[in-house]
């Protein structure tokens, strides 16, 4: 069931977004080479506490940390610990905020220094076909038109969306209803209505789109090896058009409509 909320909770839901924001541009900031995924990780939770808020990876389902730190080949839920960042890796840093019992998530894959031509046209493609699922995410249209965006994006730049992972619906829970598949036809799929709440997430690869678990049962990697990106906004659907409730900046609150 797809739980809508009110203006109300979505403002709840931002003010959780805010303190999202502040601990991406804090982690932005400290992202250089020598520096560990654990320290990145202690920095987010010290800050995500210092604001009343508490991180919600920590403990979901066992997970030991604060944030996801997910290094190259690695798509998602990478556990923090001593691996030291290297120039030229790229890092998939995944956060949850819980603020007043409402979740707001997101993603984001920074580079260390300059990175290779592949690295860098596997960030800027999937951050682009994040924005362009996001605009997609309009009152009447169906969810996937938001898949079918993504897909259309990533695959067209010759890279892959990984098939096995998929966005969600958040608010009081961070995993609601519905899935969201970066992949899809356009004009099937749920009819998207003000007041819903979304996490879209698409996660790619520069190679093929097949992942394998890792031994520590939390780690995803691209089966080929192959790097892999991670974008991720939680949007609110308005009658104004989608609005993102965890921007990296305050100038991208609002997508292109």
């Amino acid at each position: 069931m797809i739980i809508r909320k009110t203006p109300e909770e979505i403002e709840k839901i931002a003010a959780a977004g805010e303190i999202h924001r502040r601990t991406m541009r804090l982690i932005e900031g400290k992202i250089r080479p020598g520096v560990t995924t654990k320290q990145l990780d202690e920095a987010a939770e010290k800050y995500i506490r210092s604001q009343g808020a508490v991180p919600s990876f920590k403990g979901y389902r066992g997970f030991p940390g604060s944030i996801c730190a997910s290094p190259n080949s690695m798509v998602v839920h990478g556990i923090p610990g001593g691996y030291r960042l290297e120039r030229g890796d790229i890092l998939s840093v995944d956060i949850g905020v819980t603020l007043d019992g409402w979740v707001a998530d997101g993603a984001r894959t920074f580079a260390v220094g300059p990175v290779s031509p592949v690295a860098r046209k596997l960030l800027d493609v999937t951050e682009q076909s994040l924005f362009d699922g996001i605009a997609q995410a309009k009152v009447g249209n169906r969810l996937g038109d938001i898949s079918h965006a993504i897909q259309t994006t990533v695959e067209s730049a010759g890279l892959s969306v990984v098939r096995s992972l998929v966005g969600h619906g958040i608010g009081r829970d961070m995993h609601e209803d519905p899935q969201i598949p970066n992949f899809g036809e356009p004009g099937r799929g749920p009819l998207l209505e003000e007041g819903m709440v979304l996490a879209i997430e698409p996660m790619t690869t520069a190679g093929r789109h097949a992942v394998r678990m890792g031994s520590d049962g939390w780690a995803i990697y691209s089966q080929d090896g192959s790097l892999a990106a991670h974008f991720e906004f939680t949007v609110a659907v308005t009658r104004d058009g989608p609005r993102i409730l965890t921007p990296w900046h305050l100038d991208t609150a609002r997508a292109a409509a």
